[in-house]
């Protein structure tokens, strides 16, 4: 046994179990949501082997493709096209503080040079630990970086597949085996965890595969995912690496923030988001800026400027993250469509970011007009719909308004305070078809 892989060993036996019911934050993590949290937006980016393929994420499973086929793409995967500068520069132009890429997805493939597969990307032709250039880079553009890890695997014998809900046709048929499953990602996450930086957050993905389907009387896991062991690696070796889960369920013991899969906090449009939204934890959702999270040549189904800085405003709100996913060409290079309407998104930040960044939601319930964020002394009133009428009321504001103005140009605005809450004049003024921004000041 080499002398690392001794010490990996030995680290892992002594990793508490007795973790899942005493999770208790550290000061350092506590100030790392703070801050994931003020940082709003973030971009999602879905790349790897199924890229190739040019048909969205899910193609091993959806094609039914078997193992040994879809194996074939290893010699042909080569993204000479792949800068980490560009990407991390998209996503500086959108005015987003954090990165989360997929390390690995469910398809097995590692994106990083790893010791306990041989399933990963420096065995391709291209060669490149690309996780490693991507954090570099995103240190040298001071980018928040976090993890994309898939817990299923339709490529391993070990995942205990024969219970999964997907990638039943991929050709498996040896005993599943999650003993070593979990110390294979065990493993793998230490990799994740000591090679690479500081880590902003572990996304994890996948455990609905071994449950009903959303929205099922009964959602109890098949398996025992043993998360305490799990989660206790992560905080033991970075105390303040977030942990989420995207599972579509209330927050387990030891997770750090709760995630929304294409809905915002309260809305179940997906159909994947039956749960409550928490209130003690930071919140985040995540959306495609077409309908696929990978790269998929027949999905020109975009969603326009407007779309987005919506949905960016509709979740600061709502005291939410909003993380906007690209999905990378095969050769490593992100299509215009996404440059360019990640551009146009930053250009609306670099005028309008101060009603986003740093502030705080909920501050009242959304309204048919749009929502209200807050930071400091100021409200920040968002008219996403601003329906051409003479005044706006802000129901349920108690403390006390001393001006108000449009957020663009300053221009004063009259206003009335009573005790249901405060009506604002806006007759004759102009309006933004995107969002109209009313900056209220008070005492």
């Amino acid at each position: 046994m080499k002398i690392k892989h001794f010490l990996l060993y030995i680290f892992l036996l002594v990793v508490s179990p007795s973790f899942a019911q005493s999770y208790q934050p550290t000061d350092g993590n506590v100030a790392a949501r703070q801050q994931f949290q003020d940082n709003k937006f973030g971009l999602f980016i879905h790349w790897g082997l199924f890229s190739t393929l040019a048909d969205g994420e899910w193609v091993m499973n959806n094609r039914h493709i078997k193992k040994e086929n879809y194996k074939r793409q290893l010699q042909s995967f080569d993204p000479v096209n792949f800068d980490a500068a560009k990407w991390v520069a998209a996503a500086k132009s959108a005015g987003m503080k954090y990165i989360v890429f997929i390390t690995r997805h469910h398809d097995g493939f590692s994106n990083w040079d790893t010791h306990y597969s041989d399933w990963k990307i420096t065995n391709t032709p291209y060669g490149k630990d690309v996780l490693k250039l991507l954090a570099d880079e995103c240190k040298k553009q001071n980018m928040k970086l976090g993890l994309y890890y898939s817990l299923l695997d339709w490529y391993r014998d070990d995942y205990p597949h024969e219970t999964g809900r997907t990638g039943q046709e991929t050709g498996r048929t040896a005993k599943s085996n999650y003993a070593a499953y979990l110390q294979f990602m065990k493993n793998q996450l230490t990799e994740l965890l000591t090679n690479y930086g500081e880590i902003m957050s572990i996304w994890f993905d996948g455990h609905w595969d071994q449950t009903n389907v959303e929205g099922s009387k009964d959602m109890s896991p098949r398996i025992d995912w043993k998360y305490n062991e799990i989660y206790a690696l992560i905080h033991r070796i970075q105390p303040n690496c977030l942990i989420g889960n995207n599972h579509h369920l209330s927050p387990l013991p030891g997770e750090d923030f709760q995630m929304f899969e294409r809905d915002l906090p309260g809305q179940n449009k997906s159909g994947l988001s039956f749960q409550a939204a928490s209130e003690s934890l930071p919140l985040e959702t995540c959306e495609t800026m077409n309908k696929s999270w990978g790269y998929n040549i027949a999905d020109t189904d975009y969603k326009t400027v407007k779309q987005c800085v919506q949905y960016l405003v509709n979740a600061a709100g709502r005291n939410t993250n909003f993380l906007l996913n690209v999905g990378p060409m095969s050769d490593g290079s992100i299509q215009p469509e996404f440059t360019d309407t990640l551009k146009a998104i930053g250009d609306w930040m670099n005028k309008y970011g101060e009603s986003i960044y740093g502030t705080r939601g909920n501050i009242i319930e959304p309204q048919d007009w749009g929502v209200v964020t807050e930071k400091n002394k100021a409200l920040y009133v968002h008219l996403l719909d601003a329906s051409e009428k003479d005044y706006v009321f802000i129901p349920g504001i108690k403390s006390k308004i001393i001006s108000a103005k449009l957020f663009n140009g300053n221009t004063p605005l009259k206003f009335k305070q009573q005790a249901e809450g405060v009506f604002v004049y806006i007759k004759n003024q102009p309006l933004d078809n995107t969002d109209t921004i009313i900056e209220l000041n008070q005492k």
